[in-house]
C-alpha cells in the first residue's frame, strides 16, 4: 500500500506517492504524471510497479505551483493542466524528478516512466540525468529531440493518437535510432482507465514490455 511522502527539491518541498514491494526490490522506478497532477491514475501506476517488485515513487510536480492538484479528464481539466504545465516548465519538472531519484537511489538502480507530458519529462530525464526511461505517448518530446539520450530508452505511441501524428513518430525514429519503439493500435492515453481511449489489452501488453525493460536495465 502506498503512502504520501515529502520530497526536498531545489525549489522547495513537494509531496509524492511511494509504494514498496513486499519482496526485495528489483530497483526503483520514478513515475512521472500527466498534466493532471498526482491523481488516482498515477497513484495506481505507482502501486502497480510496486506489485511487480519495484520501489515506485511519483513526485507531485505541480506542488511547486499549487499543492494537492488532482485533476480529472474533462475539457476544463485539460485547460487547467496545460496552464500548470506552462507555469512549471520542463526544467523545474526535471529537477523534481532528480529529487525523487535522490530519495530512492540508495536502494538500487533507478529508472523513470512517464505518461503524456510525463513522457516528455522521462525523455529529458534520460538525456539530462542518464536514467533508463520509458515514455508513453510523449509527443511534447519533438522540440527536444536534439538532446541525445544518455541511457536506454523505450517509447510507446498509439497509431490512432490524434495528438501525435505519424510524422512526429517518424521524427522520433529518425532522431533516436537506438531507442526501442512500440506503436500500438490505440489512441492517446491508452494506458489510463479513466480516459476514453483506454485500451486494456494494449495497456497490459505495453506494461509487460516496460517491466522487461526495467528488469533488463536496472541491474
Amino acid at each position: 500500500m502506498g503512502q504520501q511522502v515529502g520530497i526536498s527539491t531545489l525549489h522547495g518541498t513537494i509531496g509524492g506517492w511511494r509504494a514498496d514491494p513486499a519482496t526485495p526490490a528489483k530497483g526503483a522506478v520514478i513515475v512521472v504524471q500527466e498534466i493532471f497532477g498526482l491523481n488516482s491514475h498515477i497513484r495506481g501506476i505507482v502501486e502497480q510497479y510496486a506489485q511487480h517488485g519495484f520501489i515506485a515513487i511519483a513526485p507531485a510536480l505541480f506542488d511547486l505551483i499549487e499543492h494537492d492538484i488532482e485533476l480529472g479528464y474533462t475539457e476544463a481539466d485539460v485547460a487547467r493542466g496545460r496552464q500548470l504545465r506552462s507555469e512549471l516548465g520542463e526544467d523545474r519538472a526535471v529537477d523534481c524528478v532528480r529529487a525523487a531519484m535522490e530519495e530512492v537511489e540508495a536502494e538500487g538502480f533507478v529508472g523513470v516512466v512517464g505518461y503524456c507530458w510525463g513522457g516528455t519529462i522521462a525523455y529529458l530525464t534520460c538525456s539530462r540525468l542518464g536514467l533508463p526511461a520509458v515514455s508513453y505517448y510523449g509527443g511534447g518530446t519533438v522540440p527536444f529531440l536534439d538532446e541525445t539520450p544518455s541511457s536506454a530508452l523505450m517509447l510507446h505511441f498509439g497509431a490512432n493518437d490524434p495528438l501525435i501524428s505519424a510524422d512526429d513518430v517518424a521524427k522520433h525514429r529518425a532522431s533516436l535510432p537506438d531507442a526501442e519503439f512500440h506503436v500500438w493500435p490505440a489512441g492517446h492515453g491508452f494506458n489510463c482507465d479513466q480516459r476514453a481511449d483506454y485500451n486494456a489489452s494494449v495497456a497490459s501488453e505495453a506494461l509487460q514490455h516496460s517491466l522487461k525493460f526495467f528488469e533488463t536495465h536496472l541491474e
